[in-house]
């Protein structure tokens, strides 16, 4: 069976809600699906998924998380080949650097070796009907990435 890891850095609760929702979306295409935050889990757990997915918000003026910096940077040493990934995040458009963290995990994951399966998606604050239409859409392109590879 396909495995799908998502870890998720969320502080006001909107990103913890997207992974959910992309967790349930990968869940209904029969992928078996761990969800857990950020700190509760290490980078190398990737190497034992066939999916690896990233949700983040963005901080400030395009920072990322605190809590995800340790993991940002372990990712970046891994190697990822042969794996599918994808970014998802939440972010407020009122700054410069929209969903800059979901830009540096996309660089992260180029890095290790992993394979794009989607384009990220990027939600203004909180999911409305639209981003949840755009983030179970992210769920289809990653599993059928996932199939071919």
């Amino acid at each position: 069976m396909t495995v799908a890891k998502i870890v998720y850095a969320s502080m006001t609760g909107n990103t913890e809600e997207i992974a959910d929702i992309v967790a349930e979306a990968l869940e209904n295409l029969d992928i078996e699906v761990e969800n857990n935050e950020c700190t509760q889990v290490e980078a190398s757990d990737f190497e034992e998924a066939d999916i690896c997915i990233v949700a983040t918000y963005t901080y400030g003026d395009g920072e990322l998380p605190d809590e995800i910096v340790d993991f940002y940077e372990d990712l970046q040493e891994l190697d990822l080949n042969g794996k599918i990934f994808g970014v998802v995040g939440s972010g407020d458009t009122f700054y410069d650097l929209f969903c800059q963290s979901v830009n540096d995990f996309e660089n992260a994951f180029e890095k290790s070796g992993a394979s794009r399966g989607a384009e990220s998606v990027k939600v203004d604050l909180a999911a409305e009907e639209e981003d949840i239409a755009k983030l179970e859409e992210f769920a289809k392109m990653i599993v059928a990435a996932a199939n071919k590879a």
